[in-house]
């Protein structure tokens, strides 16, 4: 299966007007934004979990980060609520579910293999720092590596920001309004723009919080049968 996996063409989608499709386990349910392979994928979802839904124990082949959007993930290791940013790498594995429901944001097969920080970040604790070539946009590092940079920004009301970066750069809203082209994307709404392509973003009238991934569209990694 392949849904935009063009990584030389940018993709801007409105995720609430994307069908829900059902996973192999009843009561989860995704929406899908980037894939290469099957069920074993590299894959960029939202997926949505019914109140008492679970996932089998599986490992981490390819590494796994996500964020949670609503309600409460959980598994093994602990409790995961809204706003918990979370890097599981290569090797690892645990037995999803949530008892309340929730919906999260998930990359699969995105690691390098040496990649093995695991981590979880409260990101509505998290303090950022004004970046002063910048204006109007301060920011919090969540994960920095040589294939990757990772931030949750915010962006002051009516701030012009412009990107264009080397490996190109993603962006997931978390809240707020982000307008390109004359388009507007909000809460859950997700961007894909390649390696060294300008563009010019601003934010609405409230501002905007978006989680920021850079520099990871130069190889793109995907699982041996896919």
């Amino acid at each position: 299966m392949e849904v935009n996996a063009d990584f030389d063409k940018a993709v801007c989608v409105n995720t609430g007007a994307l069908a829900w499709q059902a996973s192999p386990m009843a009561g989860v349910d995704r929406r899908m934004l980037d894939r290469i392979g099957g069920e074993v994928a590299r894959a960029t979802s939202i997926v949505r979990y019914a109140p008492g839904s679970a996932f089998p124990e599986h490992t981490h082949s390819g590494g796994e980060e996500f964020i949670v959007l609503e309600g409460v993930f959980q598994d093994e290791h602990g409790d995961y609520p809204a706003g918990t940013y979370i890097r599981n790498p290569v090797g690892t594995h645990h037995i999803p579910r949530s008892d309340p429901g929730c919906t999260i944001f998930v990359k699969l097969w995105q690691f390098e293999p040496d990649d093995q920080e695991q981590i979880a970040i409260d990101l509505c604790s998290a303090a950022l720092t004004a970046i002063p070539q910048m204006p109007g946009v301060s920011r919090h590092v969540l994960a920095q590596r040589d294939y990757e940079d990772v931030a949750i920004e915010e962006w002051d009301a009516g701030s012009a920001v412009r990107l264009n970066e080397t490996g190109g750069f993603e962006i997931l809203v978390l809240e707020g309004e982000v307008r390109h082209s004359g388009e507007v994307y909000t809460a859950q709404d997700w961007i894909r723009w390649p390696s060294g392509l300008d563009a010019e973003f601003v934010a609405g009238r409230e501002g905007a919080r978006i989680w920021i991934k850079r520099g990871h569209l130069s190889e793109i990694r995907v699982p041996p049968q896919a």
